[in-house]
């Protein structure tokens, strides 16, 4: 079973963290990505820029317009994701649980299975 697990980040939360606490999470991370690596869970992982460098696209009138991002103003954004196939839905919850974002006050995590990929339905 294919899983979300996606990265609600509050730049305010990480700014007041140390130094060394945010090297920590980096450095968590990156162990989480080599674990799920050698466990064959990982499918790909990503970061994403801020949401300052977003761009909104909607079309009106069969037209594109563009405005800049994000669309919903709020103090949290999709900071990154980590797409993995296991088991099952406690196993992505586990594997959420050891992301180092989601020991941090203020910060959330978000398991969610996927529904279809590659034009196919999940099962």
């Amino acid at each position: 079973m294919k899983f979300l697990i996606s990265m609600h980040i509050n730049p305010a939360v990480l700014d007041a963290l140390t130094e060394d606490e945010q090297a920590a999470v980096g450095a968590g991370h990156g162990r989480f990505m080599e674990a799920l690596k050698q466990s064959g869970e990982l499918i790909t992982t990503q970061a994403l820029v801020d949401p300052s460098q977003a761009a909104v696209v909607t079309v009106r009138n069969g037209q594109p317009v563009v405005t800049d991002g994000p669309f919903l103003e709020a103090k949290e954004f999709l900071g990154g994701f980590y797409l993995v196939d296991c088991e099952n839905k406690e196993r992505a919850i586990e594997l959420a649980a050891q992301i180092p974002d989601a020991a941090i006050p203020g910060l959330g995590v978000e398991v969610r299975q996927v529904m279809f990929s590659d034009g196919q339905l999940e099962a």
